[in-house]
């Protein structure tokens, strides 16, 4: 797995947003890259996932990307590919990004499982200033995926995550973590506008991750009956 960039950056915030609980992530970065007027310096080259590309308006949209906000030097990171088998590939691939353009921070935006009433929580590992700023630390819990791999791999990786109690797009809990960020990076960025359009990021995005499952689970029954 390679990365191309076609701009050099100096000293940046990554922002990573990969497919969990809740799809918290992608509906983050998605909502960020609208609203932030980022523009797309890189693109992710692979041979580990299934090749797809989604249309989304009538227009191709780029399955995992890298964005950049010049004004908040801001990199954002975005996939709604299923990851699954490919974590430790993609997490090398960033980890080796933030170093190249020494980056002040991976910052990882997930969704977290709760139990009870912790609606609108947001928790936070790695930076103690997540939590001066009203995040709940996160004291127990199994993180999974690249954010996981990230962790061990990249030691400037730090992750927020919204409560959710839900597997299906959870855009309340994503609106939470837009206006956690707001405060943590300045980024003035008005969180309202993602639960106006909450809707039509759902279904995208569960459309999409449907189409890739499908086109995932296809690719393994082919692997099967090869092998077979």
């Amino acid at each position: 797995m390679q990365l191309r960039l076609t701009k050099k950056v100096d000293h940046p915030t990554i922002i990573v947003g990969f497919p969990g609980i809740g799809l918290v992530g992608p509906i983050v970065t998605e909502f960020l890259i609208d609203h932030m007027k980022t523009e797309r310096i890189g693109t992710f080259e692979y041979n580990e996932l299934p090749p797809m590309v989604p249309i989304h308006k009538g227009a191709l949209v780029h399955p995992m990307a890298v964005h950049y906000s010049e004004k908040y030097n801001t990199i954002i990171v975005y996939t709604i590919l299923n990851l699954k088998q490919s974590e430790w590939a993609i997490a090398k691939t960033i980890a080796e990004l933030a170093k190249e353009c020494n980056a002040k921070e991976i910052l990882c935006i997930d969704g977290a499982n709760t139990v009870g009433d912790e609606k609108e929580t947001i928790f936070g590992f790695g930076n103690e200033r997540l939590l001066a700023l009203g995040a709940k630390p996160m004291t127990e819990s199994v993180i999974i995926g690249v954010s996981a791999a990230l962790l061990i791999s990249a030691p400037s990786t730090s992750c927020v995550f919204a409560a959710t109690q839900q597997e299906l797009p959870d855009s309340k809990a994503a609106a939470t973590v837009v206006q956690f960020l707001d405060k943590y990076l300045g980024l003035e960025v008005d969180y309202q506008p993602l639960l106006a359009q909450a809707a039509e990021f759902e279904q995208k995005l569960k459309t999409v991750m449907t189409q890739t499952q499908q086109a995932f689970d296809a690719k393994e029954r082919k692997s099967m009956d090869y092998l077979g």
